[in-house]
């Protein structure tokens, strides 16, 4: 019988019990569970699986054997005993202050109690959770520890720092039984999108396995290639038919859009599940992914950095960087919570990913890891970086379009200034870098091969843009003239780069107004190469 496709179920037994898809991922998971004991840590984006690992560990600690029929595990040498599960989600249990939050996790340890016929006693979290997880384990055996979305608590208010912090200290109260507590517990899991510190949350339990970068894991939340090929074959088939392309093609195209998820040194990539299977079922390239939310708290800071850019590692850094940034693990791979930097929370949320490693520098190069987040994402920061309506970009992108089809310069700078001149004075910035941000995020949606700040042997050019059929240098002025800009281009021979390329080059010239952000004036000029 044909497997059912499913992204809105998170629990194993169902999958299996209604006849859904599951990738087998129980090889990474007894690799975990075979251990005497073991206490693991795993950050993955949002919607990438870690509900259904944690699902997964529940079946396999309840003894639920018969479920794991024809997966690896079931045939490994494993002693199926049922063992007392405490499964806490933080995804339910948030609130929007500390207090509030306090009140819901210790009435959801008290729920947990009375499934076990305990009733505790304890009135803050902490000790209610210390409480429960001995009682439990002196009625029932050792206990199983499973905590998804450990960070949701902070991450709803990461901007709010005074709550942030109180909620740190409690949750580093909280997580820190379990090490304090370790010979009442077989094995415990906890998840989340980010990667605070030890010192920040889990300083109490330092011997927590992190597995998020080891490379035995790399896989163990998402799908290679070759379990899209093995798993979905009957769907690719289908799907390559509908959109009237080889399977060769279409399994090109999948790959453009939702592949390239790494998260270790070793070169395997992942596609995100949810676009994946959803994309099996319509039979198209949609932002599935990317639609199911994109965390305000992120967009925000990007926003704030431009604004103030004091949190940057790097002097007058701008969207334009992330594509192609290099880093050590150590500065994108975890955060302070009062301490909060773009890098690491683009990496742990999934808008970029790891590109490449060099273990002679050892620096990893981060990058976008798809098309679906790449244009999905530089849309939505069209809304944070631009005054013009989310929902009106499109069309203007179009127009765009057109007029740089039939080279209409007069067109295309009527659509830009709609764009520049609508801009909050609060946050233009008295630098370029920030006019060739806005600038980077609509010609990237616009689809076209743009590079900014490109290196020649003379200089560096403020934006290239290839067409099919023309290039585009620009050169970006505050409170200078367009001819200046020109001047300079010429001056250093910009164009020289593209001699041989054999179309047609346009120099482009633009003088912004540092008060008002208003593009002042534009000039251009033609070049027919040889």
């Amino acid at each position: 019988m044909r497997k059912r496709l499913t992204t809105s179920s998170y629990t194993f037994r169902t999958i299996i019990e209604q006849n859904g898809m599951y990738v087998d991922k129980t090889r990474e998971i007894y690799r975990m569970v075979s251990k005497l004991e073991g206490q693991f840590f795993l950050s993955r984006p949002r919607r990438f699986g870690k509900s259904l690992t944690l699902s997964t560990l529940e079946s396999v600690f309840k003894g639920e054997k018969v479920l794991f029929k024809g997966l690896y595990i079931y045939d490994q040498p494993f002693e199926w005993k049922p063992h007392p599960i405490i499964r806490l989600s933080m995804n339910n249990l948030t609130g929007n202050t500390c207090e509030e939050f306090q009140e819901n996790i210790c009435m959801e340890l008290d729920w947990l109690a009375s499934k076990y016929g305990i009733e505790l006693a304890a009135k803050r979290p902490a000790a209610k959770f210390k409480e429960l997880i001995q009682k439990t384990s002196d009625t029932g055996g050792k206990v199983v520890i499973l905590i998804d979305e450990y960070d949701k608590p902070i991450l709803d208010n990461i901007i709010n720092k005074n709550e942030v912090l109180s909620i740190r200290t409690l949750l580093k109260q909280f997580y820190g039984m379990i090490k304090a507590l370790e010979e009442h517990i077989r094995f415990s899991f906890i998840t989340g999108v980010s990667k605070f510190t030890h010192v920040s949350i889990f300083s109490d339990l330092n011997n927590l396995d992190d597995i998020t970068m080891m490379e035995d894991y790399a896989t163990i939340c998402g799908f290679t290639e070759e379990e899209c090929r093995y798993y979905f074959a009957e769907w690719i088939d289908k799907c390559a038919e509908k959109n009237s392309m080889s399977r060769s093609q279409y399994l090109e195209k999948l790959r453009l859009v939702y592949n390239g998820f790494r998260f270790s040194k070793k070169p395997v990539t992942v596609y995100n599940p949810v676009s994946f299977i959803k994309a099996m079922e319509q039979g198209d390239f949609g932002h599935y992914w990317f639609e199911t939310g994109t965390p305000s708290f992120l967009l925000e800071l990007l926003k704030k950095a431009h604004e103030e850019n004091s949190q940057l590692t790097r002097p007058n850094w701008t969207i334009v960087d992330i594509d192609g940034m290099k880093l050590i693990s150590d500065t994108f791979s975890s955060y302070e919570v009062d301490h909060i930097e773009v890098e690491p929370l683009m990496f742990q949320t999934g808008y970029v990913t790891i590109r490449d490693y060099d273990p002679d520098s050892r620096l990893y190069t981060l990058g976008y890891p798809n098309d679906e987040v790449r244009y999905a994402f530089i849309k939505k920061l069209s809304g944070y970086f631009t005054p013009v309506a989310e929902a009106r970009v499109p069309s203007l992108i179009e127009q765009l379009r057109s007029a740089l089809v039939n080279n209409n310069l007069e067109s295309v700078f009527e659509i830009l200034t709609v764009f520049y001149a609508r801009v909050e004075n609060s946050i233009k910035l008295k630098h370029e870098k920030y006019y060739q941000t806005i600038f980077y995020i609509l010609f990237t949606l616009l689809g076209y091969r743009i590079q900014v700040e490109e290196n020649t042997n003379k200089g560096r050019m403020d934006a290239v843009v290839k067409t099919p059929k023309r290039i585009y240098i620009f050169e970006f002025k505050l409170n200078m003239s367009a001819q200046e800009a020109l001047q300079q281009i010429r001056q250093k021979e910009y164009y020289q780069k593209y001699a041989l390329d054999g179309r047609p080059v346009t120099l482009i010239g633009i003088s912004f107004n540092k008060d008002s952000g208003e593009i002042r004036e534009w000039k251009t000029e033609e070049l027919f190469l040889k």
